[in-house]
C-alpha cells in the first residue's frame, strides 16, 4: 500500500509475479512425484487387461480340447508349409498372419479373437512392426503358445547321452498333444506374454507365436533362444514379470529366472527382456509327464 492508502502497481505486479514462479514450481514437483505413480497405474492396468487376456486363450484352448477327442490345438499344422499358427492364417510365407484359419480363432469370440490376443503393453510394438514389415509373425499380437509340448504331438524315442534328458520326436504336428498327458496341468505352461530379441531397428523384438522351451525336445543339450518376454512392471528387464497361463486355466505373474542369446539374432536378450521363468533348469514347466 502506498501512503495515500492505494495501491502500489508496481509492488503488485512484483508479487504477482512470484506468486506465479511459486505456483509454477510447486506444480512441477508434484508433477515429478504424481507422473511416475501414475504411469505405474496404467501399466497395472495393462498388466491386468493382458493376464484377462491369457486366461481367455487358456480357456479357449480347454474348450477345444473338449472338441476334439481331449486333445488341445496344434500350435502350427503342418509347419512345413509354415501358413497356419494357433492365432491365425496367411496366404504366404511373407504376409502378415488374419485370425480366419487359425487352429483356436474358433474359439476366441470370432471378431473379438484379435482383440483377446493383443497384449496392450505390446500393441503399439506390434503396430511399429507391422507397419514397417518388420518380423516373421507379424500379427500375432504379442502371446506365446506351448506349441513345442502342448500343441503337437511327441513321443519320447530314447535319452540324450550327454545331457540325461528325454528326446522327444514329432509324430505330428497337425494335432495338439493329449490334455490326459499333463499330469500336473498347475505347474504346466499354455500360454504367455512373447517375443523373440532379434535386435531390429524397430523395437529390439518381433512377434513370435510359440513359447520355446529351455532346451530343444529334438537336441535336449541345445538352447533355443528364449521367447517369453518379461514386458510388465519395472524400468529394468530383470525386474519385469510376464503374464503366464497354465493349462489348468489359471494366470500368474512370472519374474525371470534365466535367459541367454544363442547368437543366431543380434538383440540381447538380457537387455531386450526375453527368457524363461522357473527355479529349475529344465523343460519341467513345458513338457508333459
Amino acid at each position: 500500500m502506498s501512503r495515500d492508502g492505494w495501491t502500489n502497481p508496481r509492488a503488485m505486479r512484483a508479487f504477482t509475479l512470484i506468486e506465479v514462479v511459486v505456483v509454477v514450481a510447486i506444480i512441477a514437483v508434484l508433477a515429478g512425484v504424481l507422473l511416475p505413480t501414475l504411469s505405474g497405474a496404467r501399466e497395472a492396468a495393462r498388466a491386468g487387461v493382458c493376464a484377462s487376456n491369457v486366461r481367455q486363450l487358456v480357456i479357449a484352448l480347454d474348450a477345444y480340447a473338449t472338441d476334439h477327442a481331449e486333445r488341445y490345438a496344434p500350435g502350427a499344422p503342418d509347419f512345413a508349409a509354415n501358413l497356419v499358427r494357433w492365432h491365425g492364417s496367411r496366404t504366404s510365407p511373407a504376409a502378415a498372419f488374419l485370425p480366419g484359419g487359425g487352429s483356436l480363432v474358433g474359439y476366441l469370440g470370432g471378431d473379438l479373437s484379435a482383440q483377446v490376443r493383443a497384449c496392450p503393453t505390446f500393441t503399439p510394438v506390434a503396430r511399429a512392426l507391422n507397419a514397417a514389415r518388420v518380423g516373421f509373425e507379424r500379427a500375432a499380437g504379442g502371446y506365446g503358445y506351448n506349441t513345442a509340448f502342448a500343441g503337437c504331438d511327441r513321443a519320447i524315442v530314447g535319452i540324450d547321452p550327454a545331457s540325461g534328458r528325454s528326446v522327444w520326436s514329432v509324430v505330428t504336428d497337425r494335432l495338439g498333444a493329449a490334455r490326459w498327458r499333463f499330469a500336473r496341468p498347475a505347474s504346466s505352461i499354455a500360454f504367455a506374454d512373447s517375443a523373440i530379441a532379434d535386435g531390429n531397428a524397430v523395437a529390439g523384438v518381433v512377434e513370435y507365436s510359440f513359447l520355446e522351451p529351455r532346451f530343444w525336445p529334438e537336441a535336449p543339450a541345445q538352447r533355443p533362444d528364449p521367447s517369453v518376454h518379461f514386458r510388465h512392471g519395472g524400468s529394468r528387464a530383470d525386474l519385469r514379470s510376464a503374464n503366464v497361463a497354465w493349462l489348468d486355466g489359471h494366470v500368474s505373474a512370472q519374474k525371470r529366472r534365466f535367459t541367454w542369446s544363442s547368437g543366431v539374432y543380434a538383440g540381447d536378450a538380457a537387455v531386450l527382456g526375453t527368457g524363461w521363468p522357473g527355479e529349475e533348469d529344465s523343460n519341467v514347466l513345458f513338457e508333459s509327464r
